[in-house]
């Protein structure tokens, strides 16, 4: 899509009915003809404009929290009229020995023909006691959610792979599984508050990677909206949380006594400040309780803040089953918002990447071919296995000086002797793995030098990515770094950690660190302006047409159109990368339709990661998306004179957690629809 720049006004073209058009093309071939439908911008000017606002505010008796993990997941939720206390989901049916069952596994099951049966725990084991011929029939998924993020032409007809091969589309998969937690937490609410409306009563927020891009939330947005959560007339009843932001919400109402210290650095000088001794015996006889599911968090902040000065800077990491996610924030004072300091950064580094590497070790023992077989052919027992290493994961710490035991299922060593025609033991002894021995009890008996090789390259990349985060010159000073996320818990991950950065800051991990940010997700819900500055994760843009410069622009970009010369392909920015956007900040252009029956704009959006494009065709760059604007019809009651000249001012939102776009007509002051689609690339 391209604009024309004339004296005083651009000018967007595009198809008929708002189909867009191809880019101009160099002279010889030009594009269709310029009547066709257009708009044209009435503020050409490279800076974006910014206006501040307050953000609008909407009234919620409740705000739920859905933590969806790669490896597990749950809810939490709590009242508008008690903030300070958060209420966790039901512990769940089910679960492991030695495993905290406040979450449960994202595991999902669904019957032969796409019904949904059951989620976590109760699928996982049902799917495992199904006989192997009726196993393949049925729809198991598990550790689905990172099929969003490695996708990279993310649709709304994207597939999912089951664990038998079976497929279904990934966004039936997710608001299958969002449902189930909706379901659970309106019963569990109206136990609670029997008068309470769920359709307007209840704020929802869903928790996504930092590092996940727009068609990613996006994704999750349409899945909520398919599960019932909200509807898409009322956008605003659902907010998508970045998973570190919320860690970071929660970790600054922390006390003392609920962190835990990894560095050999003290804690500072001076006596320990009191604590409110009203709030620490609430909370004693909260954890006494043992069925307890309230956690109390303070009005104000945890005394770790009040150590801050105005300008500290601190990074979380987020350490999950799948991604890892690492912001850098920095406390205002006094008011005690965040402010954003680097882009999100991260990648795929999470806890199963130690799963990937025990898979890849048994292909090495027994064979690949045969692997991917059991797997097909034995899918509930292929299950059976991965729970098994799981409880022997957790079990891994730097000190330990005895084996782990990971006991092989009778399919297994029965389905290889008829498949290879000689029994494991012999597989082992063949594959040379000199530190995974096989018992007589039938286990792999892995000694503590195998389990922790298993770790090593997931947690290498982590050490590295933090490493040079730290090294860039907007991350100077740290003085604490916060580990939490579900890998956090490992003793292994905690080592390496604190080894690495235990001199140079204060390695911190909050009580409870799973559930830190399924509590940070509900503090987002109750106050989404706490993170007041966030940065550009991308460069995003439109391409323009300008006047041709002779020497500056190249001659393949020349476009003589009525007898003007025009450079296409223009790369304006709206906002760049790394950028300080604070929330509620604008971007505003004007657009007016060349057409007087033209109903429907199409605007292509452009990004990429670096600051220094200059047209959409530089390497690097994409189309990522599109604005839709409906316009009404000229001489309907309220449209205004049919002859007069029309703007439509468009204005986009790029310091929340998603892109917003709103639009109005401003000869008639009246609201335009406007949507902005990343996924129908």
């Amino acid at each position: 899509m391209a604009m024309l720049l004339e004296p005083g006004m651009q000018s967007l073209r595009l198809g008929a009915n708002g189909e867009r058009c191809p880019t101009p093309s160099p002279p010889g071939s030009p594009g269709p003809p310029h009547e066709s439908c257009s708009i044209a911008p009435l503020t050409p000017s490279q800076s974006p404009r910014s206006e501040a606002r307050s953000p609008p505010t909407a009234s919620f008796a409740v705000v739920v929290a859905i933590d969806f993990g790669t490896t597990s997941s749950g809810y939490a939720f709590s009242f508008s009229s008690d903030p300070e206390a958060i209420h966790m989901m039901r512990k769940w049916e089910g679960g492991d020995p030695g495993v905290a069952n406040q979450k449960t596994p994202t595991s999902l099951l669904l019957t032969p023909d796409g019904a949904f049966h059951s989620f976590g725990y109760t699928a996982r084991d049902f799917y495992h006691d199904l006989d192997p011929e009726e196993a393949r029939d049925w729809f198991y998924f598990e550790k689905f959610k990172m099929k969003i993020h490695s996708t990279s032409d993310l649709t709304l007809r994207t597939e999912l792979e089951a664990v038998n091969g079976k497929k279904m589309q990934a966004l039936e998969v997710f608001a299958h599984a969002l449902r189930f937690f909706k379901q659970h937490a309106v019963q569990e609410l109206k136990e609670q508050c029997p008068s309470l409306v769920e359709r307007e009563a209840i704020r929802w927020v869903i928790t996504v990677p930092a590092i996940w891009k727009q068609p990613a939330k996006q994704f999750m947005r349409e899945a909520a909206y398919k599960a019932g959560l909200v509807s898409p007339e009322n956008p605003e009843q659902l907010l998508i949380a970045l998973e570190p932001e919320a860690a970071s919400i929660y970790c600054r109402k922390l006390r003392l006594h609920q962190l835990i210290e990894l560095s050999c650095r003290a804690p500072g000088n001076g006596p320990e400040p009191p604590i409110d001794s009203s709030f620490r015996q609430a909370r004693e006889q909260l954890r006494r309780s043992r069925h307890s599911r309230t956690f109390l968090v303070e009005s104000g902040v945890g005394e770790l803040w009040s150590e801050m000065q105005a300008g500290d800077r601190y990074v979380v990491a987020d350490c999950g089953g799948g991604t890892v996610d690492l912001t850098v924030h920095q406390i205002e004072k006094p008011q005690g918002t965040l402010k954003e300091l680097y882009k999100a950064s991260g990648g795929p580094y999470g806890a199963v990447g130690v799963d990937l590497a025990f898979e890849k070790l048994l292909c090495h023992i027994f064979g690949e071919d045969f692997i991917a077989t059991f797997k097909a052919k034995r899918p509930a027992a292929w299950v059976d296995l991965t729970i098994a290493f799981e409880a022997r994961k957790r079990a891994a710490a730097p000190s330990r000086a005895s084996p782990l035991n990971i006991s092989l299922p009778f399919s297994f060593i029965d389905f290889y002797r008829k498949h290879r025609g000689h029994n494991v033991e012999t597989a082992l002894k063949k594959s040379n793995v000199n530190l995974v021995k096989w018992s007589s009890q039938g286990m792999l008996r892995m000694s503590p030098e195998a389990m922790s090789e298993l770790f090593q390259p997931t947690i290498s990349q982590i050490i590295r990515h933090i490493d040079d985060l730290l090294k860039k010159p907007e991350v100077q000073g740290i003085k604490f770094l916060f580990l939490v996320g579900g890998f956090a818990e490992s003793a292994m991950l905690q080592r390496a950690v604190q080894a690495a950065f235990g001199p140079i800051c204060r390695v911190i991990i909050p009580q409870d660190v799973g559930l830190t940010i399924l509590k940070g997700a509900v503090l987002f819900g109750l106050d989404p302006t706490i993170v007041r500055i966030r940065r550009s994760p991308l460069t995003y843009g439109v391409g323009v047409l300008n006047k041709f410069v002779e020497g500056k622009h190249p001659r393949e970009k020349l476009l003589v159109k009525e007898g003007k010369a025009w450079c296409t392909d223009i790369f304006e920015k709206f906002v760049s990368v790394d950028q300080s956007v604070a929330l509620g900040e604008l971007v505003q252009r004007s657009y007016c339709p060349a057409r007087a029956g033209q109903r429907k704009t199409i605007i292509n959006i452009y990004c990429c990661a670096t600051d220094d494009v200059v047209y959409i065709t530089d390497p690097g760059v994409r189309q990522c998306g599109t604005i839709s604007l409906e316009l009404e019809a000229l001489g309907e009651p309220g449209g205004g004179d049919p002859r007069a000249r029309r703007e439509i001012r468009a204005t986009m939102q790029f310091g929340d957690t998603e892109i917003k776009v709103t639009a109005l007509d401003v000869r008639t002051a009246r609201s335009v629809r406007a949507t902005i689609d990343f996924l129908s690339n």
